[in-house]
């Protein structure tokens, strides 16, 4: 399984706008992409413009290209692409352990 982690900056004062963005874009888009598995979204409380989105995926591939090579990808983005500050910095994650 990859973890996708994307680290987001969104715009000043549009917190609650986003809030709701960020859950409607995943779980009507990004949720019925193929290898998809699950996802969780933590905001930040010391910087409240600044969100880490993580994505559980079967293979990189299923992301990398599956998922950002298909239409879904530029509905994902039009939902949320507005309230960017900044490109958000994406990166992808094996387990290594947990407890």
């Amino acid at each position: 399984m990859i973890l996708e982690l994307a680290d987001i900056r969104i715009q000043p004062g549009q917190q609650a706008a986003f809030d709701e963005a960020i859950v409607r874009g995943v779980t009507t888009v990004i949720a019925k992409a193929k290898g998809f598995r699950g996802w969780k979204v933590n905001k930040g409380v010391e910087s409240p413009e600044r969100y880490l989105l993580m994505i559980f995926w079967d293979t990189l591939e299923d992301h990398t290209a599956g998922f950002r090579g298909s239409p879904a990808f530029a509905e994902w983005r039009a939902i949320v692409g507005p309230f960017f500050a900044s490109p958000p910095h994406v990166e992808h994650f094996t387990l290594l352990g947990k407890s």
